[in-house]
């Protein structure tokens, strides 16, 4: 069974890449080289389709990544090094038979995905925090920190966003339990959400948020945006970002706060903090008491 990457440099080396390449024309080379191929060696119909898709996404999208962000089922994607890439689906752990042709490759993806949202990652800054189009957050970790990397963990969100109603029918909580926090919100007591890796937190917190009440001024802080916000016309969304490649530029979640102050906020949502950028929370929470 001939594989993608066998036809990737074929592909490659026939594309002028003196000039932008539309997609129809890179699905045109596609076709063409596997046309060739198939000459060579009888390709089934249904096998060269799915070379056709897996090309496609090695030049346009995230390699092989990318059938598995489709997939609505999967909630993370684990890649430990180029071999392992394990999935999760309905809270349990799969190895999937998925693998990446070299370090070089996985890097490749890496940096297309970093690039992304504006953000860098290499040997002198190892780890870094991203997010795909869709909002779906990254994490990565490069070798030499972790020994067996380029370490990727893809943590996605559902396309529609969960509701109050929904959690309810879930049995996250009860109908009284979300009436009474409809209030608090309304009111506008400051809530704190915590909760350890995967419980939800930020589901919960866009849920919380459709709560909110449409004619007020919203400022959203994140290290990565992934809150969505429903319904509010004056919104406000800001993204810390990190230090360029001469150590310098990095705004970080407490600059951030201290400029929300004075932005003339209803409210500010914070998505998440763990470092010094709490105690401007808490200085900010008895400024306004």
């Amino acid at each position: 069974m001939i594989k993608a990457e066998q036809l990737y440099d074929r592909i490659l080396a026939k594309l002028d890449l003196s000039r932008e390449v539309e997609d129809e024309e890179l699905q045109e080379l596609i076709f063409r080289v596997l046309e060739e191929q198939s000459r060579q060696e009888y390709i089934p119909l249904q096998e060269k389709a799915v070379l056709g898709r897996d090309l496609f996404n090695a030049f346009r999208k995230l390699d092989l990544l990318q059938e598995l962000i489709e997939d609505d089922e999967i909630t993370e994607i684990m890649i430990n090094g180029t071999q392992n890439i394990f999935i999760e689906k309905k809270g349990r752990l799969y190895l999937t038979d998925k693998r990446f042709a070299s370090r070089d490759k996985l890097e490749d993806v890496i940096q297309q995905i970093v690039a992304g949202s504006n953000r860098m990652v290499n040997e002198a800054s190892p780890i870094v925090d991203a997010r795909l189009a869709d909002g779906s957050r990254v994490n990565v970790v490069l070798y030499p920190v972790a020994l067996n990397g380029p370490i990727v963990t893809i943590r996605k969100f559902p396309r529609e966003q969960i509701t109050m109603e929904q959690l309810i029918q879930f049995g996250t909580l009860d109908e009284e339990l979300a009436d009474f926090l409809k209030i608090l919100v309304a009111a506008g007591y400051n809530i704190f959400i915590s909760g350890g890796t995967g419980s939800g937190k930020t589901t919960f917190l866009n849920a919380l948020s459709q709560f909110i009440p449409k004619d007020e001024r919203i400022i959203t802080i994140e290290d990565n945006a992934e809150l969505r916000i429903m319904g509010v016309a004056n919104l406000v969304r800001m993204e810390a970002r990190n230090a360029n490649l001469e150590g310098v530029g990095a705004i970080p979640i407490r600059e951030l706060i201290r400029a929300a102050l004075r932005m003339r906020p209803d409210r500010i949502i914070v998505g998440e903090v763990r470092g010094p950028e709490t105690i401007d929370m808490i200085q900010a929470i008895i400024c306004t008491i």
